[in-house]
């Protein structure tokens, strides 16, 4: 009898382990590669939950959940920008989600609870102190072409058009300004002839150098060219200006999902002790999980979130941003 009993409990973990090495989470990801491949890694590691990963840009990853609707195989999205999480989220992609998850971040918490916040950043302006001194930068933003034409900075301006941060900052300032003040701006610096680069860490390498001398970026970079021993400077704007824009990450579980058990578990594993002190320790954001320690480097979180502007960072008109970019031959 015995026996008889011992037997189908063999058949039924055997099964089970099985079932546990099918799973399989497909995650649509705005964020990097090089950033986050190794805590997805991590992550089937402990879990034995196998990741399917398509990178791309938040506004390459949107057009793709468009296009393919219900029959969409993702499961999760990752995004680098509340913005798209945000478009995602009006637009019907994205499945409500639990107060389990929802509770755990300390702010930036959407109203729609379609999507989870992860981590933040601020946009700042990254320079080359051998040839700018911190206190003849601009306050403002905004002031920016201005400045750098009364310094002859002509064709030493760097920016990053394609990168979802910026193409998200872009949408702030229509949200603060309007779309004719950004216009200006976006011509005004168009005119200084910048150079474009796909990535920000290839700007920050052309900073430090000396191809060109500043650019608009998010923090960590910033901070992670710092910890490699290069000097870099680091210039943040007057409080509440579009140029120190907080950018939340986030994710989201797709209506389209297969495997809602495995992408409840990997959200839960991003807002986890371990997931958070990742992104703090090795790539140099904010987390937004109460307990877990940031960068001593950086500005306490009460006074980041002061130098950003209050913005309902779930409805940025990004899709406006983008057509103002196209329309100025910028993308």
């Amino acid at each position: 009898m015995q026996l008889r009993r011992f037997i189908p409990l063999i058949g039924l973990a055997a099964l089970g382990l099985v079932f546990a090495q099918q799973q399989t989470l497909t995650l649509y990801s705005g964020r990097g590669q090089s950033l986050v491949e190794p805590l997805v890694k991590q992550f089937q590691a402990e879990t034995g939950i196998r990741v399917q990963v398509r990178y791309g840009t938040d506004a390459q990853i949107l057009a793709a959940l468009q296009e393919e609707g219900s029959r969409s195989p993702a499961d999760v999205f990752w995004a680098n920008t509340a913005g798209a999480l945000g478009q995602a989220a009006s637009k019907g992609l994205l499945r409500p989600l639990g107060d389990t998850l929802l509770r755990q971040p300390v702010a930036f918490v959407p109203a729609s609870k379609a999507w989870v916040p992860v981590t933040l950043r601020l946009r700042v302006l990254a320079y080359n102190p051998q040839k700018l001194k911190p206190e003849e930068l601009p306050a403002s933003i905004l002031d920016l072409p201005r400045f750098a034409q009364e310094k002859g900075l002509a064709g030493r301006v760097g920016w990053t058009p394609t990168y979802s941060s910026f193409q998200d900052m872009v949408a702030g300032m229509i949200a603060l300004y309007g779309e004719a003040k950004t216009r200006e701006w976006l011509s005004a610096m168009k005119a200084l002839n910048p150079k474009s680069y796909a990535s920000n860490p290839a700007m920050l390498d052309a900073i430090r150098a000396g191809e060109v001398d500043l650019g608009s970026t998010n923090h960590y970079y910033v901070v992670r060219f710092r910890r490699a021993g290069y000097n870099l400077g680091l210039h943040y704007f007057k409080d509440g200006d579009v140029g120190n824009l907080a950018l939340v990450t986030g994710a989201g579980i797709l209506k389209s999902s297969k495997n809602l058990v495995a992408a409840n578990r990997f959200l839960t594993y991003l807002l986890s002790p371990k997931g958070q002190q990742y992104f703090a320790g090795t790539v140099g954001e904010y987390p937004l999980v109460k307990g877990v320690v940031a960068d001593a480097h950086l500005l306490p979180l009460e006074e980041a979130l002061a130098k950003s502007p209050k913005l309902d960072f779930e409805k940025l008109p990004l899709d406006q941003a983008l057509k103002l970019l196209r329309e100025l031959g910028i993308l």
